[in-house]
């Protein structure tokens, strides 16, 4: 976000100045903070002063050492994550979760941290402001990867505790679901990428980052390259598919990327694609909260229905632990459906 925050005494009040540049969108946003207000006579939105709306904006009570610190020490695990090549999506992840944490700390050098005041923020930040448990597990990964790189310090990495996760099932829709919106639109580019996601088992990202060239007809396989993991893996080809995208490369002729935007040569926007589900969901008339990722969860739930070996939908997923893919045999119905009930025999 292009603004910055300021701490300010309004009215015997300590409050955060809001700056920005005019933008709807930053507008927007600010409104939806809690408490935010608009000053008439100061010209700039005004927030609480709170622990979250400090972090948010990174500011702390006074600019000296502490946050020096912190923010240097940010920017040098910044470097290292890129160093080990890490992707930029999770660079910027561990940085956004270590930068709540330290600054938690702001007036505590890094060194002096201990594993209990790991504990003590746990409770006074992540459960107080009721943060979800993968937040606070996101915040643990970065903690740990962190004080890797760290000389000096208190913190024993190995007794750094997780929280316990909660074991939620992949959501899957029924093939004649899919079916309903893999058919949804007219538009031969919008059939084209919601029936590719489902065919091939691919990330939103996946199916964003595809090249003509990764479409290899000859072979019978979709080349899927860097993907989550930084790992290449291919996927089958349905033949069915592949009419649809021979149909769609005759119309479109994208030039660099399988699935253009508005402007040639250009990737296809996150945002647009969602969209894209969203008006078949509407015109399929299917009330679930049906997400892109479900599309991929339904390919390889019914991938083990038809009795695909789990180790084959591991690769084909690019799961790195089978344990990963177990959970859809969590969700699978075949065996269950030949289970009789007895209720039928009352």
């Amino acid at each position: 976000m292009n603004w910055t925050g300021k701490l300010i005494e309004y009215k015997s009040q300590k409050r955060i100045a809001v700056l920005f540049a005019k933008d709807p969108e930053l507008l927007l946003e600010v409104r939806k903070i809690d408490g935010a207000k608009w000053s008439p006579q100061k010209v700039f939105w005004h927030i609480p002063d709170t622990l979250e709306n400090r972090i948010k904006f990174e500011i702390v009570p006074d600019i000296s050492a502490p946050k020096s610190e912190a923010i240097a020490q940010i920017e040098k695990f910044r470097q290292w994550l890129r160093s080990k090549r890490y992707s930029e999506n999770t660079v910027a992840t561990y940085c956004d979760a270590l930068k709540s944490f330290l600054l938690f700390y702001q007036d505590k050098p890094v060194s002096q941290i201990t594993n209990e005041d790991v504990i003590i923020y746990n409770n006074q930040y992540i459960l107080k402001n009721n943060l979800s448990a993968s937040y606070q597990n996101q915040i643990v990964n970065a903690i740990k990867l962190f004080f890797k790189t760290v000389r000096e310090t208190k913190i024993e990495i190995d007794k750094i505790h997780r929280p316990k996760r909660i074991k939620l099932l992949p959501n899957v829709l029924s093939k004649e679901e899919i079916k309903s919106i893999l058919n949804a639109h007219r538009n031969l580019k919008h059939r084209a990428m919601l029936s590719l996601i489902y065919s091939c088992g691919l990330r939103r990202s996946e199916l964003l980052n595809l090249k003509p060239a990764d479409i290899d007809s000859k072979r019978g396989i979709v080349i899927i390259k860097q993907s989550k993991g930084r790992k290449d893996r291919i996927a089958p080809l349905s033949t069915k598919i592949l009419e649809i995208l021979r149909e769609y490369y005759t119309y479109y002729k994208p030039k660099i990327w399988l699935f253009e935007g508005q402007i040639s040569g250009t990737t296809y926007s996150e945002k647009s694609l969602q969209s894209i589900l969203k008006q078949a969901l509407h015109k399929t008339n299917i009330q679930k909260p049906v997400t892109l990722h479900w599309l991929r969860h339904s390919y390889a739930t019914h991938l083990l229905e038809n009795g695909t070996d789990l180790r084959y939908i591991q690769e084909l997923l690019g799961h790195s632990s089978s344990k990963t893919t177990e959970i859809y045999t969590h969700v699978s119905t075949k065996n269950l459906q030949q289970i009789k009930s007895p209720f039928d025999d009352l």
